[in-house]
């Protein structure tokens, strides 16, 4: 009985997919003979790996130029408080592929979510693929993955396009935005860099600070690690300083400055002195880094910044030689950040700014308010993209998701109820956060609980947990967890 009704429930959802469907390709048909935008748009979803949201020259940094972002910016809606669901790659990407937090599938960090099997049915059957394609849309998918199978783009309705991460990827894309078209496409590119900022401090380490240094720039250090060979190769070119300037003046002129919040918090958690302890080089960067090292890491991390903004903008020129830049949103964001040498820190994974806290740009040419910077919503790339991709694709999201759309903020709506707190998690701890502070709970060490007031002190420098000027928010905050987290 029980199989029979599964049956007859499975058969009453396909006849209402394919009501849905024709109902919202008349939709189109229409919109399109009015000479307006898709109502159904294709949808572009560009993400980056280890971006933080300061690093965009629209978003006022001048030590680097991304004119790519730049015009996704100037003609839509860039979001500064957007924040990843956990600020390192495997499980923010599994939550940008559910809806949920990572940490609901036991996925802390990469080689637990790696590990992670075991997704409910409801879940698995709900992923941003699955539901994208019982909406009518061709998918297409490309670049990095690092998702564990059940979450794999191939495993969730996508065509795979390439595995190049790099300029392979940006060819392939253009390649398939350039296709005829038979239904609206929402396509899917997974950009590697500018992660490849990560093997500076690995390599100095191994070779003991020589790499970035005499030894990288002669090309003698023989214990350079051969893979991954493209990102060291990568790295050795952002690393380089201009022809024809010295050292002096590259440092004197050019080389970005270490930034305000450059020194440890007064109150650090434990946890991360925990967390850089069980990962050697990032130990050995913090206490042997000269001043020059760390300026050396954060040039090269804006030159790979660039690097890929010449990769997007391969697609940008793609969409407007194919004629469909009205009748395509395009999403931009990044899996996390780096902290930039921001608390003597490189890498990810904390909940600093610098680490957690994303670029995320809509733009829908003509439809978007161009220019616009939303700086007032936390939002989620995380949970946020499903309901999002859901909303232009004219189906309900999933149930039980805590995310929101963010269609009506990206053209100029802006709902009554929008959230005043957000959860993110990380290895060592979860945190709630709303526009002004951001408290957290880390699993072990001393100074556990924080509490960051970003308006007295933007560089997250001290806690204020402790301080009877904050109690009220400390308490409010609690609060917020538990609803969170329990």
């Amino acid at each position: 009985m029980n199989e029979r009704n599964e049956k007859k429930g499975d058969a009453m959802r396909r006849r209402e997919f394919i009501k849905t469907g024709a109902a919202l390709a008349a939709a189109s048909l229409a919109d399109r003979a009015r000479g307006g935008p898709r109502a159904r748009p294709n949808i572009i979803y560009v993400f980056t790996d280890q971006q933080h949201s300061r690093m965009m020259s629209c978003a006022g940094n001048k030590c680097l130029k991304t004119p790519a972002l730049d015009y996704l910016a100037a003609n839509g809606v860039r979001f500064a408080r957007a924040y990843a669901g956990n600020p390192v790659c495997v499980p923010s990407r599994i939550s940008m592929m559910t809806g949920h937090l990572p940490g609901e599938f036991g996925a802390r960090e990469n080689g637990s979510g790696m590990r992670t099997r075991k997704f409910p049915k409801e879940v698995l059957a709900n992923t941003l693929g699955r539901v994208m394609a019982r909406a009518g849309y061709e998918l297409a998918y490309g670049g990095k993955v690092h998702l564990p199978a059940p979450l794999a783009p191939r495993n969730n309705g996508f065509t795979i396009l390439t595995g190049d991460q790099r300029d392979g990827l940006a060819a392939a894309c253009a390649e398939f935005i350039k296709r005829k078209h038979t239904k609206p496409f929402f396509l899917v590119a997974s950009f590697i860099n500018p992660h490849d900022i990560c093997y500076m401090a690995i390599t100095d380490f191994k070779t003991k600070g020589q790499f970035s240094a005499a030894a990288f720039e002669k090309g003698t250090a023989s214990d350079i690690p051969p893979k991954p060979h493209r990102a060291i190769t990568e790295l050795q070119k952002a690393l380089r300083k201009p022809e024809g300037v010295s050292e002096e003046e590259f440092f004197a002129k050019l080389a970005p400055p270490l930034p305000p919040n450059h020194l440890p918090q007064k109150d650090e958690p434990g946890a991360i002195g925990w967390l850089i302890s069980i990962r050697p080089f990032r130990k050995w960067a913090r206490e042997n880094y000269t001043e020059r090292q760390w300026r050396l890491h954060r040039w090269a991390y804006c030159r790979l910044t660039e690097r890929v903004d010449g990769q997007l903008q391969v697609i940008l020129d793609a969409l407007q030689a194919s004629g469909l830049e009205r009748d395509t949103v395009v999403i931009f964001s990044s899996d996390h950040g780096d902290n930039d040498s921001a608390h003597k820190l490189e890498h990810k994974t904390v909940f600093y700014e610098e680490s957690a806290c994303i670029p995320l740009i809509i733009m829908q040419k003509g439809v978007t308010p161009g220019g616009s910077v939303d700086s007032e919503h936390l939002v989620s790339n995380g949970l946020d993209l499903l309901p999002t991709v859901c909303d232009y694709a004219g189906v309900e999201p999933p149930e039980g998701l805590r995310g929101r759309s963010l269609r009506p903020l990206a053209e100029g709506r802006k709902p009554a109820d929008w959230r005043e707190h957000l959860a993110v998690e990380d290895e060592i701890g979860r945190m709630v956060l709303t526009t002004r502070y951001k408290y957290m709970l880390h699993d072990r060490g001393s100074s556990r609980e924080q509490l960051l007031d970003l308006e007295l002190d933007p560089g997250e420098t001290r806690n204020f947990a402790g301080e009877a000027s904050h109690a009220e928010a400390l308490a409010s905050l609690r609060r917020f967890y538990r609803q969170w987290f329990g």
